[in-house]
């Protein structure tokens, strides 16, 4: 199946090997800077600001203000906006007329050049914010996180798929393995959209220690980004972006 590649600025996400995004964690302005010092000190291709971290992320004027800080600072790097929620695993949990706006904001705001989508909210709701973050000519990220368990993997695929046709610019599956056996059951899933469900770039994850073999194996499981801390890190089983980046051009070297 021919694939989309989704292209943000300079960068093009679904060629080349896997693209490491920087989490941004931080509670106020002084630690968002500290924050991106020591990304700035770090390889990656793309930078994502955990809004659910921020105490002041209900206020409208000031998220605008820390998206203008992060992309003065990342200047043409792709900038990817996450509220992850609570029932995904995130820092709280928001009702969804403000998540809806909250989206909208980011999106609206000419500085964020990803929006992160979680597809398991009101399906209503999700698709009146992936229709007015592209209507920003914006790009979606769908998302889904399970920090419980792995689902089989033609539950994991079928997600996946739902992303697609709700539109998602790019689909991503995060989850929680219980058994070595649960990653592979992961990376066959990545594998099979790679090869013949998806027609655009997909992001696939096994979280914690027993994931991390997932993180640094984009290249053969097709999946086309991966997270690396730079400090803080934003969910178990991020390795520093130093070190991905390092075996990411091995393994991409070795693989082709």
């Amino acid at each position: 199946m021919e694939k989309k590649i989704v292209t943000i600025r300079n960068m093009q996400i679904g060629a080349g090997k896997p693209k490491i995004c920087i989490p941004l964690v931080a509670a106020n302005k002084e630690e968002l800077s500290a924050a991106l010092e020591r990304a700035d000190k770090s390889p990656y291709d793309l930078v994502e600001w955990r809004a659910d971290f921020y105490n002041a992320v209900d206020n409208a004027k000031v998220c605008r203000e820390a998206l203008g800080m992060i992309r003065d600072k990342i200047g043409e790097k792709p900038l990817l906006f996450t509220f992850r929620t609570a029932a995904e695993g995130g820092n709280r949990a928001i009702e969804d007329e403000d998540y809806f706006a909250l989206n909208a904001m980011a999106a609206g705001s000419g500085l964020a050049d990803i929006v992160d989508v979680e597809i398991a909210r009101k399906e209503e709701l999700v698709r009146r914010t992936i229709s007015f973050i592209h209507e920003q000519n914006v790009v979606i990220l769908g998302s889904n996180h399970d920090f419980e368990k792995t689902p089989p993997a033609e539950e994991i695929v079928r997600r996946l798929i739902h992303m697609q046709e709700l539109g998602a610019d790019i689909t991503k599956i995060a989850v929680m393995p219980q058994k070595k056996q649960d990653v592979l059951d992961l990376i066959r899933a990545a594998v099979q959209m790679e090869e013949v469900y998806g027609d655009r770039p997909c992001v696939t994850m096994s979280m914690g220690k027993t994931g991390v073999i997932s993180r640094i194996c984009g290249s053969f499981s097709g999946s086309s980004i991966t997270f690396g801390m730079a400090g803080t890190a934003s969910a178990p089983g991020q390795i520093p972006a130093e070190d991905l980046a390092q075996i990411l051009r091995i393994l991409s070297q070795s693989i082709g």
